[in-house]
């Protein structure tokens, strides 16, 4: 039986104003703050998880908290993300509620079989809100979103590299990807490929713009740290770290988050991979009614509570 992915697990990317970013996820965007904790490498930061109602696998975009410069946008990273929702009319909707809380956006058009619409945070984080009519959000009830024109959840995620070969390789020989389509960049004269895993769909894309003439993206505010895909638990992680490892890639090999089991590796263009497994999720430490409320910490990072609560600037 051949090991695949079952889509976007989540993206991580980066914040350099954590209150602000709060608010415009949790308000405008309406997206619940399913997790609040700290970056597992450097507990100075903030490591922010916004979700649907019930922090499904595949809805988190997630934030770092860094103090940083913008992103100077080009290749070797994640260039766009997809933001899933219901229907043309939910679409239509975003638009203006968007563009009522300042929030430029592009018209709503097909984009790459798509109906879609685009809009950037307050930092410059890219995003394409799409149409997924075969699924539907669960509703976060606190949300100041409609419950029926909330977000569904991630995908599809685009990449930016220079070359398409080395990323193509890893894709498809190393993950069990599938290229299904291709069609022309808009916004240069690059052309964009388009990766399956699993069960396929929006949520479940990988696309790959390659453009050679664009520089190497700077890291900073408004950029991503890395994407992940949803592997169903351990057993399966594992699985994936001895195929990783059999291909002579070098890989962080099993890494513990408490609320998912990860493991990291970049692909050949430099952008950083994670694969994380859909348990035991973010009910793992506190009940699905209170879940973002309070600081989480993992039980490894417990008893350094004080110091860390300390070192963290407030978010309200």
């Amino acid at each position: 039986m051949t090991l695949e992915l079952g889509g976007i697990h989540h993206l991580t990317a980066v914040t350099a104003d954590a209150p602000r970013n709060l608010e415009f996820y949790t308000q405008t965007l309406g997206m619940r703050l399913i997790k609040k904790t700290v970056n597992q490498d450097d507990t100075s930061v903030y490591h922010l998880f916004y979700g649907d109602g019930v922090a499904s696998p595949g809805a988190d975009l997630t934030f770092f908290d860094f103090e940083t410069l913008r992103e100077q946008r080009g290749n070797h990273t994640v260039g766009r993300t997809g933001l899933r929702v219901g229907s043309e009319e939910t679409l239509a909707w975003w638009q203006q509620h968007l563009q009522d809380h300042e929030v430029s956006t592009s018209a709503i058009k097909s984009r790459n079989g798509h109906l879609s619409l685009d809009f950037e945070d307050f930092e410059g984080q890219r995003f394409r809100m799409v149409v997924d009519a075969a699924n539907t959000a669960i509703p976060w009830e606190k949300s100041p979103v409609p419950a029926d024109r909330q977000i569904i959840g991630l995908g599809p995620i685009t990449l930016s590299v220079p070359r398409l070969e080395p990323t193509d390789a890893v894709l498809t020989r190393v993950m069990n990807m599938r290229q299904v389509r291709h069609y022309p960049a808009r916004e240069r004269n690059g052309e964009v490929f388009v990766y399956e895993m699993g069960p396929g769909g929006p949520g479940a894309e990988l696309h790959v713009n390659v453009d050679p003439g664009l520089p190497r993206a700077r890291p900073g505010a408004g950029g991503v740290h890395h994407v992940a895909f949803r592997t169903p638990d351990q057993d399966s992680l594992r699985q994936w770290i001895d195929r990783v490892h059999g291909f002579g890639i070098r890989s962080s090999g099993e890494v513990e988050r408490f609320y998912f089991t990860s493991l990291y590796f970049r692909e050949p263009n430099g952008i950083l991979f994670e694969i994380a497994t859909d348990v035991p999720g973010f009910t793992a430490d506190e009940p699905l009614e209170t879940l973002g409320e309070a600081l989480s910490l993992p039980p490894f990072l417990e008893d350094r509570r004080a110091q860390i609560e300390a070192g963290l600037k407030p978010l309200r």
